[in-house]
């Protein structure tokens, strides 16, 4: 395989530092762009190698910032975003600026500089409610959320352009992915990163609503390698593809899983559901298995124990609620709003 010169959006973050590093191993070279609103530099050192990716700090909705991070690139990975479905109720705009019209600037940036082939991860929020499980590619998109919203419409624009500019691209669905450098102070997002470190403050994980939703949790080292190799497999080009494990849990089940991890003798507290969430959200990985040759190898207990002894050594960290403002104040649920987390 021939050195690439690849740019991986949110680069600073947990999936696409994780990304970052994979990439480089593999010989390619590596350009991280990052706002570093979700990203740490810490990050981006990787002690395994001695390769160290391009920083360039950003944000996708500056177009110069966009233009500046795809000069010489062969692949974009993109995985830049303001990542919170139930949040982006609130903040509508804000999650259509930075997911679609971000995206969008970093599309167009992208064309114009000759990028041949574009990754996009895009979400499971996509699918919204289903009537049937799990979730298919070929299910229509149903989203619940502005979040879900951009990411169908991005795309669907993806499709568009690609057809007009002559471009290859991939459009990842991962599903609850978690592991080491997950940001464990986004009070938002991320169930585990939060449950965890809530317990390591003595405090009991919250769940909202009955604790009955189902999900599937998607261990980092089974999910990185297919994104990357998304961007080599031929066959996988156009296609819009499930990364996800199929071990179905509650979060009631999750609870208990985290807190076994954790040692922790707490009990679960019980909040109110919060506005839009969907009940039953996992997904099938057949086509993943026939066109990346997708397997897991990480059962839930073990993800979250590797998890929990990465959490023990960083340590309980304050919340970081974000400096934004709430766009629509009705409704916000309690922890949030009154930052008891």
């Amino acid at each position: 395989m021939a050195t690439k010169n690849m740019l991986v959006t949110g680069g600073a973050g947990f999936m696409g530092s994780h990304l970052a590093e994979y990439l480089l191993k593999k010989g390619h070279n590596v350009r991280v762009f990052d706002s570093m609103a979700g990203g740490f530099e810490d990050n981006l050192s990787f002690p395994s190698i001695d390769k160290k990716p391009e920083l360039v700090k950003g944000d996708l909705r500056e177009k110069k910032d966009c233009e500046k991070a795809v000069e010489g690139v062969d692949t974009v990975y993109h995985l830049a975003a303001s990542a919170c479905e139930g949040k982006s109720v609130f903040t509508p705009i804000n999650n259509t600026m930075i997911n679609y019209v971000g995206s969008m600037n970093l599309l167009v940036s992208a064309i114009n500089a000759g990028v041949k082939r574009f990754v996009f991860t895009s979400s499971m929020a996509v699918y919204g409610k289903q009537t049937e499980m799990p979730m298919r590619e070929e299910q229509k998109p149903n989203p619940e959320d502005p979040y879900g919203l951009a990411k169908a419409a991005f795309e669907r624009l993806l499709w568009i352009y690609s057809g007009i500019f002559d471009f290859e691209y991939v459009i990842i669905r991962p599903h609850n992915v978690y592991g080491p450098k997950q940001n464990l102070v986004d009070p938002y997002r991320n169930v585990i990163g939060i449950f965890m470190n809530r317990i390591m403050k003595n405090l009991p994980p919250i769940i909202y609503g009955d604790g009955l939703q189902k999900r599937a949790f998607t261990y980092i080292d089974d999910c990185t390698p297919y994104i990357a190799e998304a961007a080599f497999t031929k066959k996988a080009f156009g296609q819009i593809i499930n990364i996800g494990s199929e071990e179905v849990v509650t979060i009631k089940n999750l609870a208990d899983v985290v807190l076994r991890a954790m040692k922790s003798d707490l009990k679960p507290e019980y909040a109110p559901p919060r506005p839009t969430e969907v009940k039953f959200a996992f997904c099938s990985s057949d086509k993943a298995r026939k066109l990346l040759g997708y397997e897991t190898s990480t059962t839930l207990e073990q993800g979250v124990n590797k998890m929990a002894e990465w959490a023990k050594k960083v340590g309980p960290r304050p919340f970081k609620y974000g400096e934004f403002e709430w766009e629509i104040k009705e409704k916000i649920p309690k922890v949030w709003k009154d930052k008891i987390l």
